[in-house]
């Protein structure tokens, strides 16, 4: 299986990690969605160079030119609320795609905060039979918000290929997905960081993104 961190590389995804990470900039929501939604383009770019492709003749008022374009049949998938700025982000590059949307939860099982069940209640999507199928949450933490909604969509059909996308993930969700994902998957992200802790927060991490985003929820 494939992991891919970006971080590894010298771009301007740093200086959104950066700014998404700096407490002064939370302060704004709008540029923290921002940046959020130029993660998704970026990685969604990097991630379009791994597709099949087809061969297409253009007409243009001036003549023909042979031109190579996209064959797979893609669905965008992602955990609400969070994840929606990252997926609009995906869907400003693959705006051909299908969508489909989860509704997964951290629930704490325990006074101290520290063992986390996942609820699952909502889910729209189109089959993913024979589709490449993106699944894209801006926090990897623990995964199992990540596994649940995988296994939720895959009960509409076997994808040809899957892909893990996130902001920031954690070594500890990394492996638990693998254990759920087939081989031939591809896990994208634009940091992995050091760990969680004992409330499974993603630790330097940037906080809850959907707070960040949206505001705090009951």
């Amino acid at each position: 299986m494939q992991i891919i961190n970006f971080s590894e590389q010298n771009t301007v995804i740093n200086q959104y990690m950066a700014e998404l990470r700096d407490r002064s900039h939370q302060k704004n929501r709008m540029v923290f969605r921002r940046n959020i939604e130029r993660i998704g383009e970026m990685m969604a770019y990097e991630l379009s160079k791994t597709l099949d492709y087809k061969p297409k003749t253009v007409t243009t008022p001036l003549g023909t030119l042979d031109v190579a374009l996209p064959k797979d049949d893609l669905v965008v998938a992602t955990v609400l609320r969070a994840g929606l700025p990252f997926h609009q982000g995906f869907l400003n590059v693959f705006d051909k795609a299908e969508n489909a949307f989860v509704s997964a939860y951290r629930i704490y099982t325990n006074r101290e905060h520290t063992e986390v069940g996942i609820h699952t209640e909502y889910m729209a999507s189109p089959s993913v039979k024979g589709k490449t199928l993106l699944v894209v949450d801006p926090m990897l933490a623990t995964g199992g918000s990540m596994v649940a909604s995988i296994e939720a969509l895959l009960k509409t059909g076997k994808p040809k290929k899957i892909h893990v996308c996130c902001v920031i993930a954690a070594p500890e969700g990394i492996e638990f997905v693998k254990q759920t994902l087939p081989e031939d998957s591809t896990i994208w992200c634009a940091a992995i960081d050091a760990g969680m802790n004992e409330q499974k927060y993603i630790v330097p991490g940037f906080g809850d993104c959907g707070d960040l985003c949206y505001g705090e929820k009951l």
